[in-house]
């Protein structure tokens, strides 16, 4: 897990082995200093040797310098190697995403993987920058504090050995306790994000219905159990501040007492006692040995924290695409025929009954087939079969006379225009909008493929035509102009097959059969299928389809229809009859 994040680090490795490198420096001149100055009294003030003092006060102010520049360079080198390392990760991660599949993403909610992308990321960066610092650090201070006071007094330094195993075993009894309080928070974060998304993605929805107080408490609840969360988990880490100045507190006493008795014997025997200047720097080793233990339980915790955002940053690195190209794809589409040979499909393994049964049929290519049928008669789950949005659970789809699964990806579905159910846009202009179709297309086929989707007319209406800036999800259009937008963004594909998804619902009947006439015309080699719920859509259609639980329950022209199908016979009975027969 953790080598496989180690490859976001890439071209700031330098600067991540060189933030340690600096940082064993500054370590050793902080070290440094406290003998420098045992020795400027001892043997400079208490004696009053200037040169001594001279000598010794220049060697403070040089270990202080070298100090300051190996910490700047260390913190300048740990920066860089942290953001940078998080801007990989998120990239690699956001580039995964894009390879996911429909199922894929049904497995990670649309906010865990914001919250994965943001706060875990956030996380792991500060992780990363106290793993190259502080874990260097803590460690290299503690040891090079300890082999500096045994060398000036061997009795003295085992203090440390009482004061550092209290501490050690207060953090690993503590640290357990925090670890599952913190994996629970981030999880909460996932419902927290969901929660800001359904409001501001719904919010004309919350505020029709009133609703703004509900979502208030929704949003308040959620976050309390984050406050109350955080607080249980920081009362339980704050046990180890006081524990950690108790202990300092008592080594420092302890060094006091029996060190001012080394140091009124040395008035004997200086062999056998402890000079002012060593004893004082015995005071700053006993700060320097336990601060930097205490740091390592800051690191340790920090680690801790970190496991639940490392976990889940993995699952979406090494998260494998269920759709993918094969080893040597086909990378041309023929046509736009299409055909399905005893397709059946379901959304998820573990599912117990079909989405799709036994589905056969045949779609020669320029053909036009229209689809009715009810709410949740796998309409829609027909047609995502075709651009291989979802692969067949059984049977064989083919497009072109080529099994879908053994097209290249990006040509099968550049092959393939699709105007969803749920239109999209995004926020820029009407030009850029377009465009997703197909980057380089002209003003000129802009403006042709918006007179085909019959949204030329409008959009010469606004003040600054086609560079009108759309706002995100395409508010400031209404939903017609924008399923017409739609429209015109999949022309500009040039598709071989084009597919409707009930994506007129929103204009009335005159613009509806403008475009159906449009399309006839100017894109006759182009199979063009249309999912919709008024049998006038539909009625001109080559073909027929009429979807009931899964299966197709009947197909024909419209004349045929009339005459063989009970379902066609009631539909068209209510729309066009109004049901009076």
């Amino acid at each position: 897990m953790i080598r496989r994040l180690a490859r976001c680090v890439r071209e700031y490795t330098l600067a991540a082995i060189l933030a340690p490198l600096t940082m064993i420096g500054e370590v050793a001149m902080e070290v440094t200093i406290p003998k420098v100055m045992a020795d400027l009294y001892d043997y400079g003030v208490k004696l009053g040797d200037l040169h001594v003092v001279l000598t010794r006060s220049l060697e403070l102010v040089l270990c202080a310098l070298c100090s300051l520049a190996f910490g700047v360079a260390s913190a300048a080198f740990a920066t860089r190697a942290a953001t940078g390392f998080a801007k990989n990760l998120r990239h690699d991660m956001y580039y995964r995403v894009q390879d996911y599949s429909f199922s894929n993403i049904d497995k990670f909610s649309t906010a865990s993987i914001v919250t994965r992308l943001t706060s875990d990321v956030a996380n792991l960066q500060m992780t990363f920058q106290m793993m190259i610092r502080m874990a260097v650090r803590a460690p290299m201070t503690m040891i090079l504090a300890f082999v500096s006071a045994m060398t000036i007094s061997v009795k003295l330094s085992l203090v440390y050995c009482v004061a550092m195993p209290i501490l050690i075993v207060a953090l690993v009894c503590l640290v357990p306790l925090v670890h599952s309080i913190f994996d629970r928070v981030f999880r909460t974060y996932d419902k927290l994000n969901n929660v800001v998304q359904e409001n501001v993605h719904g919010i004309r929805v919350v505020k029709s219905f009133v609703r703004e107080d509900k979502e208030v408490e929704k949003f308040t609840s959620i976050s309390d159990s984050i406050y109350k969360d955080f607080c249980k988990a920081e009362k339980i880490l704050a046990i180890n501040n006081p524990l950690m100045q108790t202990c300092v507190y008592g080594c420092i006493l302890a060094i006091s007492w029996f060190g001012a008795k080394m140091v009124i014997a040395s008035g004997n025997n200086p062999k056998l006692g402890l000079s002012t200047g060593e004893l004082s720097s015995m005071f700053t080793y006993t700060t320097q040995v336990l601060s930097s233990l205490m740091m390592l339980s800051m690191v340790y915790v920090m680690m801790i924290m970190s496991r639940a955002p490392l976990r889940r940053t993995y699952e979406i690195l090494t998260e494998e695409p269920d759709l993918a190209s094969p080893p040597d794809p086909v990378t041309e589409v023929p046509d736009g025929s299409i055909d399905f040979e005893n397709v059946s499909f379901k959304y998820s393994a573990k599912a117990k009954n079909m989405a799709l049964r036994d589905v056969d049929l045949h779609i020669p290519s320029g053909a036009t087939v229209g689809i009715l049928g009810g709410t949740g008669s796998s309409k829609s789950t027909l047609v995502q079969l075709i651009p291989r949005l979802y692969d067949v659970t059984e049977g064989t789809l083919k497009v072109g006379g080529v099994d879908v699964r053994n097209y290249d990806l990006t040509a099968l579905r550049d092959a393939v225009a699709m105007v969803l159910q749920k239109n999209e846009l995004f926020s820029g202009t009407i030009k850029e909008n377009l465009r997703w179709g197909n980057a380089d297309a002209t003003d000129e086929e802009i403006r042709h493929a918006c007179e085909l989707a019959c949204a030329d007319e409008f959009i010469q209406g606004f003040p600054k035509g086609y560079d009108t800036y759309i706002e995100q999800g395409g508010t400031n259009v209404s939903g017609g102009q924008k399923q017409r937008l739609c429209i015109a963004r999949a022309l500009l594909k040039k598709p071989k097959i084009l597919i409707l998804d009930d994506s007129t619902s929103a204009v009335d009947t005159r613009t509806d059969a403008m475009i159906r006439k449009a399309f006839a015309e100017e894109i006759p080699g182009t199979t063009k299928l249309i999912i919709a719920q008024r049998v006038a859509s539909v009625q001109d259609a080559d073909l027929i389809l009429i979807m009931d639980g899964g299966t197709i329950a009947a197909m024909g022209t419209h004349e045929e229809l009339l005459k063989t199908s009970p379902i066609y016979q009631e539909v068209y009975s209510s729309q066009v009859k109004g049901g009076e027969d």
